[in-house]
């Protein structure tokens, strides 16, 4: 049965980080888990969190701790202790952040060309992460500080922050339903015809693995790999290379670069997917020059859209390609009509 919400009783406590709210059960809720009710009234949490907290005692039936699958009877009073957790032992830094917008709930920011997203081996200091928990400290409560979808270290752009539980769990909610808007800018090598999509399931590379690659190649197992589709369309032709307007509908590691190695029209400067550097013909030393040290891939995170979790308001952003990016394509520019 439907369970009409209901207002809650809220008290917090701002300096603890606690809040506590308290709801009567429904009366058509009769018959059902305790976990399900508790789901329905608190849909701003993930469905794990709720039977977590329920195991912790932190979620309260007529003041007594319960199961998950407790049947619930209607008319109880549910006592919920929202308590904020540090995720991590992370380092705050002061690194400078290009930030877009921010409200209580999301930040959206540009971010640069060989910035990590997420501590790893090899990498726990100058990440994205430590600079979010210096310019927002209680991002420490959130897991991955709110980290909900991330960028390879050589591609630069958009991303959008949770600041919030519960606007991770919304922001989540969309990415896996799709919802999100992502829009990039890649200069890739050869002439492409046309644009189209590409739905190649991508997983992790038997040999190498580093690298991910598409799963039907010979002697790949296609059910170690998972749906991804990508979607393409030119923007601009020069000799020998595209610019491309790429729009993703999963969001797979690498999932552009796979796919467009996969088409045999790999992004410039990827050390990883593109294979030995393919000089053009006739161009200039300036040129050949740049082509030599561009090391990283050709790809820029252009367009970000979402809808607002608080306001349910369809909000969107769009940042320029960096000046690398901008370079290339003058030269390209400058290649193509030298050509003609």
């Amino acid at each position: 049965m439907k369970i009409e919400q209901n207002t809650p009783t809220i008290e917090k406590n701002v300096e603890q980080g606690i809040e506590q709210r308290e709801f009567e059960i429904p009366e058509d809720a009769y018959g059902q888990r305790l976990d399900q009710v508790v789901a329905k009234l608190l849909p701003e949490f993930s469905r794990s969190r709720l039977q977590q907290w329920i195991k912790q005692g932190k979620i309260l039936l007529n003041g007594e701790e319960c199961k998950s699958k407790t049947k619930v009877l209607g008319g109880e009073a549910l006592r919920v202790t929202i308590e904020q957790e540090q995720q991590g032992e992370w380092l705050a830094e002061e690194i400078p952040l290009d930030i877009i917008y921010e409200d209580q709930s999301i930040l959206v920011l540009n971010k640069p060309i060989g910035m990590v997203v997420h501590p790893a081996a090899g990498n726990h200091t100058g990440t994205l992460l430590n600079a979010l928990l210096h310019h927002c400290p209680e991002l420490i409560n959130v897991p991955r500080a709110g980290i909900v979808h991330r960028l390879d270290k050589d591609t630069s752009g958009l991303l959008v922050i949770a600041k919030t539980l519960q606007a991770q769990t919304h922001l989540v909610k969309q990415l896996q339903n799709r919802a999100f808007e992502r829009e990039y800018e890649a200069i890739v090598q050869g002439e492409m015809i046309s644009g189209g999509t590409v739905e190649a399931a991508i997983g992790r590379h038997p040999v190498n693995r580093v690298k991910m690659a598409v799963m039907n190649n010979p002697g790949f197992s296609v059910s170690k790999g998972k749906e991804a589709i990508t979607h393409y369309r030119i923007k601009e032709r020069y000799r020998g290379y595209t610019c491309l307007q790429v729009k993703l509908e999963t969001g797979r590691t690498h999932q552009i670069r796979v796919h467009m190695a996969h088409l045999t029209f790999p992004v410039v400067g990827d050390q990883v997917y593109a294979g030995r550097l393919r000089l053009p013909r006739d161009c200039n030393a300036e040129f050949k020059q740049f082509l030599n040290h561009f090391k990283r891939q050709a790809l820029h995170a252009r367009r970000l859209g979402l809808i607002h979790p608080d306001s349910g308001e369809e909000m969107s952003w769009e940042v320029e390609i960096p000046d690398d990016m901008q370079l290339l394509k003058r030269l390209l520019n400058e290649y193509t009509q030298l050509a003609e």
